[in-house]
């Protein structure tokens, strides 16, 4: 079955541009606590370390939403960032894996301020079911199907090991999920209509070393 997570939308917007979209919100959001009320695209840009072209292509695909020669105003650009990413609503989460990460996860207090409601989390090791996380009780994994209905859940976090990764996918998208965030380090398969965004801190640690060493901030290892 294919993957989720694909280079576009459904919508034919590239990823990228997605990507591009999450660091324009953060970048508004610091500007109107700071008291700016209208930026500049070249500011935008600037401060997204993209150019100005590129912020006008990637919000031109939404609409229109500036004025030539006056720029954003920062409130109505944010809010649209917003409702284009669909934040202007909340979103039901669970946790299935409660390891140590899971558990950092659970305690992680920055979901709330977007609009993720931790509401569940599952785990097949009876020494955690009944145990309580941040503001959660774990549940046995094959109570996920029923917790899927009774709780409105529509996003995942995946959190479980490599071995384990495929069959805690198959429970996750068999209950009904339509959205995972995979932090096991392989990749799952899933159905057409189920998306997947991968989170793999060791890659992002290989680039980094390829970068440095690139630019000859790591020397060559001598004794290699």
């Amino acid at each position: 079955m294919p993957r989720g997570g694909a280079r576009g939308t459904s919508k034919g917007i590239p990823s990228a541009t997605v990507s591009r979209l999450i660091t324009y919100l953060r970048v508004l959001n610091g500007l109107e606590a700071n008291g700016l009320e209208r930026v500049s695209s070249d500011l935008l840009a600037s401060e997204a370390q993209v150019s100005a072209f590129q912020v006008r292509k990637d919000l031109a695909y939404f609409g229109t939403f500036g004025t030539r020669g006056t720029g954003y105003t920062v409130s109505n650009l944010r809010d649209e960032l917003k409702r284009i990413l669909g934040l202007t609503r909340q979103w039901r989460v669970a946790i299935v894996g409660m390891g140590r990460l899971g558990q950092a996860l659970a305690d992680y207090p920055g979901l709330v301020e977007y609009d993720f409601e931790l509401v569940a989390a599952f785990d097949v090791d009876e020494r955690k079911v009944g145990r309580g996380f941040g503001t959660v009780l774990v549940r046995a994994l094959d109570e996920l199907p029923s917790a899927v209905s009774e709780l409105d859940i529509e996003m995942v976090f995946l959190t479980v090991p490599v071995r384990a990764a495929q069959a805690a996918a198959d429970a996750v998208t068999g209950a009904g999920v339509k959205g995972i965030l995979n932090f096991a380090p392989t990749v799952v398969s899933v159905p057409p209509d189920v998306r997947v965004e991968n989170v793999d801190f060791l890659a992002a640690l290989k680039r980094l070393s390829y970068f440095l060493h690139e630019d000859g901030v790591v020397p060559e290892d001598p004794a290699a």
